[in-house]
Protein backbone atom coordinates (compact mmCIF):
# COMPACT_ATOMS: atom_id res chain seq x y z
CA UNK A 1 0.00 0.00 0.00
CA UNK A 2 1.36 3.40 -1.02
CA UNK A 3 1.25 5.32 2.26
CA UNK A 4 1.22 8.79 0.65
CA UNK A 5 -1.66 7.89 -1.67
CA UNK A 6 -3.52 6.47 1.32
CA UNK A 7 -2.83 9.64 3.30
CA UNK A 8 -4.05 11.81 0.43
CA UNK A 9 -7.28 9.83 0.33
CA UNK A 10 -8.04 10.43 4.02
CA UNK A 11 -9.68 13.89 3.64
CA UNK A 12 -12.11 12.41 1.14
CA UNK A 13 -12.78 9.44 3.40
CA UNK A 14 -13.37 11.77 6.37
CA UNK A 15 -15.77 13.91 4.31
CA UNK A 16 -17.78 10.88 3.22
CA UNK A 17 -17.66 9.58 6.78
CA UNK A 18 -19.20 12.83 8.05
CA UNK A 19 -21.96 12.66 5.43
CA UNK A 20 -22.77 9.08 6.35
CA UNK A 21 -22.37 10.02 10.01
CA UNK A 22 -25.22 12.50 9.55
CA UNK A 23 -27.26 9.69 8.05
CA UNK A 24 -26.30 7.50 11.02
CA UNK A 25 -27.68 10.11 13.42
CA UNK A 26 -31.05 9.54 11.73
CA UNK A 27 -30.61 5.80 12.27
CA UNK A 28 -29.63 6.47 15.91
CA UNK A 29 -32.90 8.30 16.55
CA UNK A 30 -35.00 5.29 15.56
CA UNK A 31 -32.69 2.49 16.64
CA UNK A 32 -31.57 3.85 20.02
CA UNK A 33 -34.07 6.54 21.02
CA UNK A 34 -37.35 5.11 19.69
CA UNK A 35 -36.23 1.48 19.90
CA UNK A 36 -37.65 0.91 16.41
CA UNK A 37 -35.94 -1.00 13.60
CA UNK A 38 -36.56 1.31 10.63
CA UNK A 39 -35.43 0.08 7.22
CA UNK A 40 -36.88 3.08 5.40
CA UNK A 41 -33.44 4.69 5.26
CA UNK A 42 -32.28 2.66 2.25
CA UNK A 43 -34.97 4.46 0.29
CA UNK A 44 -35.21 7.83 2.03
CA UNK A 45 -31.52 8.63 1.51
CA UNK A 46 -32.05 8.21 -2.25
CA UNK A 47 -35.18 10.36 -2.00
CA UNK A 48 -33.05 13.15 -0.56
CA UNK A 49 -30.45 12.66 -3.29
CA UNK A 50 -32.94 12.57 -6.15
CA UNK A 51 -35.05 15.53 -4.98
CA UNK A 52 -32.00 17.74 -4.42
CA UNK A 53 -30.36 16.73 -7.72
CA UNK A 54 -33.48 17.19 -9.83
CA UNK A 55 -34.34 20.57 -8.29
CA UNK A 56 -30.79 21.89 -8.69
CA UNK A 57 -30.69 20.59 -12.26
CA UNK A 58 -33.90 22.58 -12.83
CA UNK A 59 -32.20 25.78 -11.66
CA UNK A 60 -33.02 25.85 -7.95
CA UNK A 61 -30.59 27.26 -5.42
CA UNK A 62 -28.86 24.67 -3.24
CA UNK A 63 -30.49 25.76 0.05
CA UNK A 64 -34.17 25.54 -0.96
CA UNK A 65 -33.37 22.33 -2.86
CA UNK A 66 -31.96 20.77 0.34
CA UNK A 67 -34.93 22.04 2.36
CA UNK A 68 -37.39 20.35 -0.01
CA UNK A 69 -35.25 17.19 0.15
CA UNK A 70 -35.53 17.21 3.97
CA UNK A 71 -39.32 17.66 3.76
CA UNK A 72 -39.54 14.79 1.26
CA UNK A 73 -37.54 12.61 3.64
CA UNK A 74 -39.83 13.51 6.53
CA UNK A 75 -42.82 12.48 4.43
CA UNK A 76 -41.28 9.04 3.91
CA UNK A 77 -40.98 8.72 7.68
CA UNK A 78 -44.64 9.74 8.04
CA UNK A 79 -45.63 6.96 5.64
CA UNK A 80 -43.70 4.37 7.68
CA UNK A 81 -45.22 5.78 10.86
CA UNK A 82 -48.72 5.55 9.35
CA UNK A 83 -48.18 1.93 8.37
CA UNK A 84 -46.90 1.10 11.85
CA UNK A 85 -49.20 3.07 14.15
CA UNK A 86 -52.46 3.32 12.20
CA UNK A 87 -52.42 0.09 10.20
CA UNK A 88 -50.74 -1.96 12.93
CA UNK A 89 -47.93 -3.27 10.72
CA UNK A 90 -44.73 -4.17 12.66
CA UNK A 91 -42.14 -1.41 12.37
CA UNK A 92 -39.58 -3.48 10.49
CA UNK A 93 -42.15 -4.55 7.88
CA UNK A 94 -43.52 -1.01 7.63
CA UNK A 95 -40.03 0.23 6.81
CA UNK A 96 -39.53 -2.46 4.19
CA UNK A 97 -42.85 -1.58 2.53
CA UNK A 98 -41.99 2.13 2.42
CA UNK A 99 -38.53 1.30 1.10
CA UNK A 100 -40.06 -0.74 -1.74
CA UNK A 101 -42.46 2.09 -2.57
CA UNK A 102 -39.62 4.59 -2.62
CA UNK A 103 -37.77 2.61 -5.29
CA UNK A 104 -40.56 3.44 -7.75
CA UNK A 105 -41.09 6.95 -6.40
CA UNK A 106 -37.40 7.83 -6.66
CA UNK A 107 -37.33 6.57 -10.25
CA UNK A 108 -40.31 8.80 -11.04
CA UNK A 109 -38.69 11.81 -9.35
CA UNK A 110 -35.55 11.50 -11.47
CA UNK A 111 -37.30 10.16 -14.55
CA UNK A 112 -34.35 7.80 -15.01
CA UNK A 113 -31.92 5.67 -13.03
CA UNK A 114 -29.55 8.53 -12.24
CA UNK A 115 -29.21 12.30 -12.37
CA UNK A 116 -25.86 14.01 -12.90
CA UNK A 117 -25.00 17.00 -10.70
CA UNK A 118 -21.46 18.03 -11.74
CA UNK A 119 -19.85 20.66 -9.51
CA UNK A 120 -18.44 22.46 -12.55
CA UNK A 121 -21.96 23.12 -13.85
CA UNK A 122 -23.91 23.71 -10.64
CA UNK A 123 -23.33 25.86 -7.57
CA UNK A 124 -23.16 22.97 -5.08
CA UNK A 125 -22.37 23.46 -1.41
CA UNK A 126 -19.78 20.67 -1.19
CA UNK A 127 -17.87 18.67 -3.78
CA UNK A 128 -15.13 16.04 -3.79
CA UNK A 129 -13.18 18.36 -6.10
CA UNK A 130 -12.62 20.64 -3.06
CA UNK A 131 -12.27 18.17 -0.19
CA UNK A 132 -10.85 20.50 2.46
CA UNK A 133 -13.55 23.10 1.83
CA UNK A 134 -16.12 20.30 2.02
CA UNK A 135 -14.69 19.21 5.38
CA UNK A 136 -15.13 22.71 6.80
CA UNK A 137 -18.75 22.98 5.60
CA UNK A 138 -19.57 19.48 6.86
CA UNK A 139 -18.01 20.19 10.24
CA UNK A 140 -20.17 23.31 10.65
CA UNK A 141 -23.27 21.42 9.51
CA UNK A 142 -22.58 18.65 12.02
CA UNK A 143 -22.11 21.14 14.86
CA UNK A 144 -25.42 22.86 14.06
CA UNK A 145 -27.26 19.54 13.64
CA UNK A 146 -26.00 18.12 16.95
CA UNK A 147 -26.82 21.39 18.75
CA UNK A 148 -30.38 21.48 17.35
CA UNK A 149 -31.04 17.84 18.24
CA UNK A 150 -29.55 18.30 21.71
CA UNK A 151 -31.88 21.26 22.24
CA UNK A 152 -34.96 19.48 20.84
CA UNK A 153 -34.55 16.28 22.83
CA UNK A 154 -34.03 18.38 25.94
CA UNK A 155 -37.42 20.06 25.52
CA UNK A 156 -40.56 18.71 27.16
CA UNK A 157 -41.78 17.16 23.94
CA UNK A 158 -38.35 15.77 23.06
CA UNK A 159 -38.17 14.09 26.48
CA UNK A 160 -41.60 12.57 25.81
CA UNK A 161 -40.27 11.12 22.55
CA UNK A 162 -37.28 9.64 24.38
CA UNK A 163 -39.57 8.27 27.09
CA UNK A 164 -41.63 6.52 24.42
CA UNK A 165 -38.58 4.56 23.34
CA UNK A 166 -37.44 3.82 26.90
CA UNK A 167 -40.75 2.44 28.19
CA UNK A 168 -43.77 2.68 25.91
CA UNK A 169 -46.28 1.22 28.36
CA UNK A 170 -45.22 3.52 31.20
CA UNK A 171 -45.23 6.52 28.86
CA UNK A 172 -48.77 5.68 27.75
CA UNK A 173 -49.83 5.37 31.37
CA UNK A 174 -48.51 8.90 31.95
CA UNK A 175 -50.80 10.22 29.22
CA UNK A 176 -48.14 10.47 26.47
CA UNK A 177 -49.36 9.89 22.92
CA UNK A 178 -46.78 7.23 22.05
CA UNK A 179 -48.09 6.61 18.52
CA UNK A 180 -47.75 10.30 17.64
CA UNK A 181 -44.25 10.36 19.13
CA UNK A 182 -43.23 7.37 17.01
CA UNK A 183 -44.47 9.09 13.85
CA UNK A 184 -42.67 12.32 14.77
CA UNK A 185 -39.46 10.41 15.56
CA UNK A 186 -39.61 8.53 12.26
CA UNK A 187 -40.22 11.78 10.38
CA UNK A 188 -37.27 13.53 12.05
CA UNK A 189 -35.04 10.50 11.48
CA UNK A 190 -35.79 10.18 7.77
CA UNK A 191 -35.63 13.95 7.28
CA UNK A 192 -32.03 13.82 8.57
CA UNK A 193 -31.31 10.80 6.36
CA UNK A 194 -32.66 12.64 3.31
CA UNK A 195 -30.55 15.67 4.25
CA UNK A 196 -27.44 13.48 4.21
CA UNK A 197 -28.59 12.18 0.83
CA UNK A 198 -28.80 15.74 -0.51
CA UNK A 199 -25.26 16.38 0.71
CA UNK A 200 -24.03 13.09 -0.76
CA UNK A 201 -25.52 13.90 -4.17
CA UNK A 202 -23.65 17.21 -4.23
CA UNK A 203 -20.40 15.70 -2.98
CA UNK A 204 -20.39 12.79 -5.44
CA UNK A 205 -21.86 14.83 -8.32
CA UNK A 206 -24.79 12.52 -8.96
CA UNK A 207 -27.88 10.82 -7.63
CA UNK A 208 -28.31 7.14 -8.47
CA UNK A 209 -31.20 4.82 -7.71
CA UNK A 210 -28.78 2.22 -6.30
CA UNK A 211 -26.87 4.55 -3.95
CA UNK A 212 -29.05 3.68 -0.96
CA UNK A 213 -28.37 -0.04 -0.95
CA UNK A 214 -26.83 -1.05 2.36
CA UNK A 215 -27.36 2.39 3.94
CA UNK A 216 -28.90 0.83 7.04
CA UNK A 217 -25.83 -1.36 7.51
CA UNK A 218 -23.50 1.64 7.27
CA UNK A 219 -25.71 3.57 9.67
CA UNK A 220 -25.74 0.75 12.21
CA UNK A 221 -21.98 0.34 11.86
CA UNK A 222 -21.46 4.03 12.61
CA UNK A 223 -23.82 3.89 15.61
CA UNK A 224 -22.21 0.77 17.10
CA UNK A 225 -18.62 1.90 16.45
CA UNK A 226 -19.40 5.35 17.85
CA UNK A 227 -20.90 3.90 21.02
CA UNK A 228 -17.85 1.71 21.52
CA UNK A 229 -15.53 4.71 21.09
CA UNK A 230 -17.33 7.06 23.51
CA UNK A 231 -18.66 4.49 26.01
CA UNK A 232 -16.02 5.49 28.58
CA UNK A 233 -17.08 9.15 28.33
CA UNK A 234 -20.45 8.68 30.00
CA UNK A 235 -24.06 8.62 28.80
CA UNK A 236 -24.45 12.31 27.91
CA UNK A 237 -26.75 12.69 24.89
CA UNK A 238 -24.51 15.13 23.05
CA UNK A 239 -21.53 12.80 23.53
CA UNK A 240 -23.51 9.96 21.98
CA UNK A 241 -24.46 12.06 18.96
CA UNK A 242 -20.83 13.07 18.47
CA UNK A 243 -19.88 9.42 18.86
CA UNK A 244 -22.16 8.48 15.95
CA UNK A 245 -20.42 11.05 13.74
CA UNK A 246 -17.02 9.74 14.82
CA UNK A 247 -18.23 6.22 14.07
CA UNK A 248 -19.13 7.25 10.52
CA UNK A 249 -15.67 8.73 9.98
CA UNK A 250 -13.91 5.66 11.42
CA UNK A 251 -16.03 3.38 9.24
CA UNK A 252 -15.09 5.20 6.04
CA UNK A 253 -11.41 5.42 6.96
CA UNK A 254 -11.42 1.64 7.47
CA UNK A 255 -13.40 1.26 4.24
CA UNK A 256 -10.85 3.33 2.32
CA UNK A 257 -7.96 1.44 3.90
CA UNK A 258 -9.45 -1.89 2.86
CA UNK A 259 -9.71 -0.65 -0.72
CA UNK A 260 -6.05 0.41 -0.67
CA UNK A 261 -5.08 -3.01 0.69
CA UNK A 262 -6.47 -4.50 -2.50
CA UNK A 263 -9.41 -6.45 -1.07
CA UNK A 264 -11.94 -7.55 -3.67
CA UNK A 265 -14.55 -4.74 -3.76
CA UNK A 266 -17.29 -7.35 -4.16
CA UNK A 267 -16.59 -8.32 -0.54
CA UNK A 268 -17.02 -4.82 0.94
CA UNK A 269 -20.71 -5.27 1.79
CA UNK A 270 -19.88 -8.52 3.56
CA UNK A 271 -17.13 -6.70 5.48
CA UNK A 272 -19.62 -4.02 6.53
CA UNK A 273 -22.03 -6.65 7.83
CA UNK A 274 -19.25 -8.43 9.73
CA UNK A 275 -18.06 -5.18 11.32
CA UNK A 276 -21.59 -4.47 12.56
CA UNK A 277 -21.96 -8.05 13.84
CA UNK A 278 -18.65 -7.87 15.74
CA UNK A 279 -19.42 -4.54 17.40
CA UNK A 280 -22.95 -5.69 18.28
CA UNK A 281 -21.50 -8.81 19.87
CA UNK A 282 -18.86 -6.99 21.95
CA UNK A 283 -21.21 -5.92 24.84
CA UNK A 284 -22.68 -9.44 25.04
CA UNK A 285 -19.30 -11.15 24.92
CA UNK A 286 -17.90 -8.74 27.48
CA UNK A 287 -20.80 -9.37 29.86
CA UNK A 288 -20.86 -13.14 29.40
CA UNK A 289 -17.17 -14.01 29.38
CA UNK A 290 -15.07 -11.19 30.78
CA UNK A 291 -17.32 -10.77 33.82
CA UNK A 292 -16.83 -14.46 34.63
CA UNK A 293 -13.08 -14.15 34.20
CA UNK A 294 -13.00 -11.08 36.48
CA UNK A 295 -15.02 -12.92 39.17
CA UNK A 296 -12.70 -15.93 38.87
CA UNK A 297 -9.66 -13.71 39.33
CA UNK A 298 -11.19 -12.09 42.43
CA UNK A 299 -11.99 -15.49 43.97
CA UNK A 300 -8.49 -16.72 43.26
CA UNK A 301 -7.06 -13.62 44.91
Amino acid sequence: MDFMNWLNAMPGAAAQGMIWGIMAIGVYITYKILDVADLTVDGSIVTGMSVCAVLMASGWNVWPAMLVAIIAGMLTGLVTGFFHTVMGIPAILAGILTQLMLWSINLKIMGKANQALPARSFNVLITQLRKYEALVYLFLICVVLVAVLYWFFGTRYGIAVRATGCNEKMSRAQGINTNLNKVVGLAISNGIVAFSGALLAQYSGKADINDGRGAIVIGLAAVIIGEAVVSHMGQNFIVRLLGVLIGGIIYYIVYQTVIFLGLDTDLLKMLSALVVAIFLAVPYMKKKYFTKVRKGVKKAA
